[in-house]
């Protein structure tokens, strides 16, 4: 596997290429991010991953600068499965008018996403898919791929870019990876690596919930709002902080339409100061 760090570096290596296969990530890699890796090289013979800890999406209280860095672990994984290139870059390669003393990126010219990244992840998190959405453009700038993987655990994310590729005309597809799962159902995070040994134990109960939920629908109730409430105040019973227990489209990520049938079940909440996200898609058909 080769190690690019410069944009130039990747323009000269990946300008002959054809039919790129790219998987973006913020590193502190797990299996959760091997499978996309693998997802990706079903499709190309050439697999760019990116690891970088982009810090305009993360707000003022966040955990940018504890966020793990792990990037020998990170490269010894990706040669394990054969990914092609590692695109590492420092952030003044992707903000060029960062400031490492202020920290401040210095991008004046964001990508707006669509209203719903002010909704569920968003309404806690203000700015955070701008920031996505911002870097995850100039990546594909810089990587110029045919196909993009993203896994389906950060839906939401995953929903945003499907619209930015679609909106703005990019001929990239996007794929998209299934959430890959501890034996106890916890999803695959960078940020389980934060929970104490009472919270790991506990964090797999979110899943669980969602998943009484999905029969609750399946077997005929969509009485959405009253579900919502009742499962985020059972895990709040629990110790749990919950930012959003929802039922929604898997289209529009928005309240189902009353005969909708492709929906998706989605949470966040934290356990201590770890938030965890999860969702479960669904028919009802």
């Amino acid at each position: 596997m080769e190690i690019i760090t410069s944009a130039e570096a990747l323009r000269a290596r990946l300008a002959d290429h054809r039919g790129i296969a790219f998987v973006p990530t913020m590193g502190n890699l797990h299996e959760g991010h091997l499978s996309l890796v693998r997802l990706a090289k079903q499709h190309s013979q050439t697999v760019v991953v990116s690891i970088f800890v982009n810090p305009l999406q993360f707000g003022k209280n966040e955990d940018l600068e504890n966020y793990p860095r792990t990037l020998d672990a990170d490269i010894s994984k990706l040669t394990e499965v054969d990914a092609s290139i590692l695109f590492a870059p420092e952030v003044g390669i992707l903000y060029p008018d960062y400031d490492p003393v202020t920290r401040e990126t210095g991008q004046t010219m964001l990508v707006t996403p669509p209203p719903i990244a002010n909704q569920l992840c968003g309404a806690s998190r203000p700015g955070h898919f701008d920031g996505v959405a911002t870097v995850v453009l100039k990546l594909f700038n810089l990587v110029r791929p045919d196909i993009a993987v993203f896994g389906k655990k950060d839906f939401q994310q995953l929903h945003i870019i499907r619209e930015l590729v679609r909106q703005f005309n990019i001929p990239i597809t996007i794929m998209a990876g299934e959430t890959e799962r501890e034996a106890d159902g916890l999803a695959m995070s960078s940020r389980n690596g934060y929970l104490n040994a009472g919270q790991r134990i506990e964090a797999p109960r979110l899943y669980k919930t969602l998943q009484v939920a999905v029969r609750n629908i399946q077997q005929g109730n969509r009485d959405f709002a009253a579900l919502e409430r009742d499962t985020s105040a059972y895990l709040t019973q629990l110790g749990w902080i919950v930012d959003y227990i929802a039922i929604r489209s898997e289209r529009t990520l928005l309240a189902p339409l009353p005969h909708e049938s492709g929906l998706i079940a989605l949470g966040a909440a934290r356990l201590g100061q770890t938030r965890l996200i999860d969702n479960i898609q669904f028919r009802t058909d």
